[in-house]
């Protein structure tokens, strides 16, 4: 007797129903996902007061920053606008107290990235106390 050997067939995976459910599984995951902006320096501004007593104030680091990017501190214009100019001027103002309250000036046409600069770097230092100072308007 004669027997037929039989023909192994190659064994085949349809992937196409898994990659449905792949691609379903996606999309829910992209859709019922929440996303929670948290910001990594937070700011405080400052309140507004009908009188201010120059008594109450406490001593404070003052960044003013013009249109062309010169950066003053308290009145002193430092040599450049770089962080580490910037950083070894606050370091010399301030010396270890870190606990003074820094406000930040900048006029309205001063490009951002000097703005960004100069609180990564107070922030850089431990300064926690950061306001911007703004202009009310008049209408």
């Amino acid at each position: 007797m004669k027997l037929r050997k039989s023909q192994e067939q190659d064994v085949e995976v349809n992937l196409t129903s898994l990659i449905d459910v792949v691609f379903l599984l996606l999309i829910f995951f992209m859709i019922s996902t929440t996303f929670e902006r948290q910001a990594a320096l937070k700011i405080d501004l400052p309140e507004a007061s009908a009188v201010a007593d120059s008594s109450e104030q406490p001593e404070r680091l003052e960044f003013v920053l013009d249109p062309e990017g010169r950066i003053y501190l308290n009145d002193s214009q430092l040599v450049d606008s770089r962080p580490a100019t910037i950083r070894a001027a606050l370091e010399q103002t301030a010396g270890e107290a870190r606990d003074l309250a820094v406000v930040v000036r900048a006029d309205a046409q001063t490009p951002h990235h000097y703005v960004v600069t100069v609180m990564d770097v107070t922030g850089q230092l431990g300064f926690t106390r950061l306001s911007i100072a703004t202009q009310q308007v008049s209408e």
